[in-house]
């Protein structure tokens, strides 16, 4: 059963979406395929029972590293086909991925953010403690195993996604600096300076990032990383029109 907000959380002006609109934002994934065919699955029952001209959904980065799957990850969601309207939105961690292909040293910290886990999943067998010819050739095994269709999604996913009165994004937004003035290093990375501020972002922003045992809903975000690869719970949730809901 889908949990609902209370509207006294959004005082007297509740954010909206244009009408005919409504998004399906997903949180971090982290490698869990069992866990998105599901997600994926009630996303198609709903917009089925409740019909919408533009259903959206926005998935908010982080689909790989930690969990056992992030190769299958990919697979889903480069090929599928969906019913929706869909945005892929850039996380920090396929940042690494990417970086990894130009620079293998940048293993002995990947390694500890889930790295090992994606390339497991690619069936490459890093050793313990990879030296730097080791990081070298693991690099150049991934280089050649990476699915051309997976380097075109690669290419073209988003740092942010703008609908209505929300501002989608991976990680947050740097506080004070206008939305469309952002780096891309802040969308992606930041954390207290953005978790800890009670500033007016003039956008209701959704994000990921920094995992959460519930859905955080603040005066100024929605934070719905909640760390589905630990805990098994991955999170969407639905705004329609000024409603939001997990579902």
């Amino acid at each position: 059963m889908a949990w609902r907000t209370s509207r006294s959380r959004w005082e007297l002006h509740p954010p909206t979406l244009p009408k005919g609109i409504r998004i399906y934002a997903i949180g971090d994934i982290h490698g869990r395929v069992d866990l998105l065919d599901m997600m994926l699955q009630r996303i198609r029952e709903h917009v089925a029972r409740h019909p919408i001209a533009r259903p959206i959904q926005v998935f908010l980065g982080d689909y790989i590293d930690r969990g056992p799957a992030s190769r299958e990850v990919l697979d889903r969601l480069s090929t599928q086909i969906e019913a929706c309207e869909t945005i892929f939105l850039r996380g920090n961690h396929e940042v690494y991925l990417l970086e990894f292909l130009k620079n293998p040293t940048i293993l002995t910290e990947w390694r500890h953010y889930g790295g090992f886990e994606t390339l497991l999943s690619y069936s490459l067998m890093p050793t313990i403690d990879p030296d730097p010819t080791e990081q070298k050739e693991l690099a150049a095994a991934l280089d050649r195993v990476l699915p051309p269709f997976h380097r075109e999604w690669f290419a073209k996913l988003r740092d942010y996604f703008i609908c209505g009165d929300f501002f989608f994004v991976h990680a947050g937004i740097r506080p004070g600096i206008p939305l469309e003035q952002q780096s891309t290093d802040d969308l992606l990375w930041i954390r207290d300076d953005f978790l800890k501020s009670d500033k007016d972002f003039t956008k209701m922003v959704v994000h990921g990032h920094t995992p959460v045992a519930e859905p955080e809903f603040c005066s100024n975000r929605i934070n719905i990383d909640t760390g589905a690869y630990a805990t098994g719970r991955l999170t969407c949730l639905v705004i329609d029109s000024d409603d939001l809901f997990l579902l």
